[in-house]
């Protein structure tokens, strides 16, 4: 089992910065497949960046070549750093544990945290 606590959101203008942390209790996140979601008012969940099978990454199409994740498995901690901000990046933002198997991660997170704000002004 692990608990994830997500830490870095703020109000930013738009075309700035952030970098957004997830530290790890319990169990090692290097037996899961990491990765942030995030939720706007108004509009469905969205994957936004995760560790993959075969330990690639996926990004989603919107924040492909400005956000990039990373893990720090000595701290326990998954970053999300984020650039080129735009107004529709305003959201809840959750890091998330999925299973893996071995190479393989499986669909789903089965642990994620409370989430933290980032708001982005135009």
């Amino acid at each position: 089992q692990v608990k994830l606590v997500e830490t870095g959101g703020e109000s930013v203008q738009s075309g700035g910065s952030l970098r957004l942390s997830c530290s790890a209790s319990g169990d090692a996140i290097s037996i899961y497949c990491m990765g942030w979601f995030r939720q706007a008012p108004g509009k469905e969940q969205e994957g936004v960046a995760n560790f993959d099978t075969d330990d690639t990454t996926t990004y989603a199409d919107s924040v492909k070549g400005r956000f990039t994740i990373s893990q720090d498995n000595a701290k326990n901690t998954v970053y999300l750093e984020m650039n080129s901000l735009k107004p529709e990046d305003t959201a809840m933002y959750h890091c998330g544990a999925a299973v893996r198997v071995g190479r393989r991660c499986l669909e789903g997170y089965v642990y994620y945290g409370q989430g933290t704000q980032v708001t982005v002004s135009a």
